[in-house]
């Protein structure tokens, strides 16, 4: 993964999903109204390696919502594969979403009394495969970063670092073609964030799924290709 990019392109390549002119509003009691996004153009690529760095409040967290499929745009475009999501039904694209975007959350959002690798092989049953098949690749994705040993575990048996790790599993296991990462280290330490900021380098270079990460620590920005930077709603200065 090529690390602090000047460029501000993504690199070649077809492009995952992109937005353009893509405005969020949101209406609140009132008839106010929040306007967290406003005509942002973004596309990333395969492959691509993508930090989005802005204040709390900036839209970088809604952003993220737009480029993994959680929500449509008021108005502009949001496009997976050149595939317009104003074009598609509800269960289109919870489907587009599954195949296409692995989530990675700061909470981890794993099941508290489920084992690892049933939480891993739970995006799974979405695609109708049955229980053993959904356990070889749970199992697969697991020792894919560093938990084969845990597979039984439940996440109160396991470090804040390994939960991530089991996160990232979870978001793996469909094969897709985008990880979005929201705040990935943010409930970590420092030692077990370097290890899951490794971890997730390790998995692009090896597999070159696109990695984006909102984050607010430029340190972590830092192990990204390149940098977006959102505020007010729209991206400051374009990228670097």
């Amino acid at each position: 993964m090529a690390r602090h990019s000047s460029t501000a392109a993504p690199p070649e390549g077809t492009a995952v999903v992109e937005t353009r002119a893509a405005t969020k509003v949101y209406r609140l009691d009132g008839g106010v109204e929040v306007r967290a996004l406003d005509g942002v153009d973004l596309a990333v690529a395969t492959g691509d390696s993508l930090a989005i760095m802005g204040p709390s409040g900036s839209g970088k967290s809604t952003l993220l919502s737009l480029l993994g499929g959680l929500d449509r745009p008021t108005s502009g475009q949001v496009l997976f594969a050149g595939r317009d999501v104003a074009d598609l039904s509800d269960d289109e694209l919870a489907s587009v979403r599954n195949r296409t975007v692995g989530f990675v959350f700061q909470s981890f959002q794993l099941l508290p009394r489920t084992s690892a690798v049933a939480n891993v092989g739970l995006p799974l049953t979405y695609r109708g495969l049955g229980r053993a098949e959904r356990r070889r690749r749970a199992v697969q994705a697991l020792e894919a970063v560093g938990l084969g040993h845990r597979l039984e575990h439940r996440p109160s048996q396991l470090s804040g670092g390994e939960q991530q790790r089991v996160a990232i599993a979870r978001a793996l296991v469909t094969e897709p073609g985008m990880l979005l990462a929201d705040e990935p280290t943010g409930n970590l330490d420092s030692r077990s964030g370097d290890e899951v900021l490794g971890l997730l380098v390790r998995l692009h270079d090896e597999r070159q799924v696109a990695v984006v990460v909102v984050t607010h620590d430029q340190g972590v920005a830092a192990h990204l290709g390149r940098v977006v930077v959102v505020h007010d709603g729209r991206l400051d200065g374009g990228e670097r």
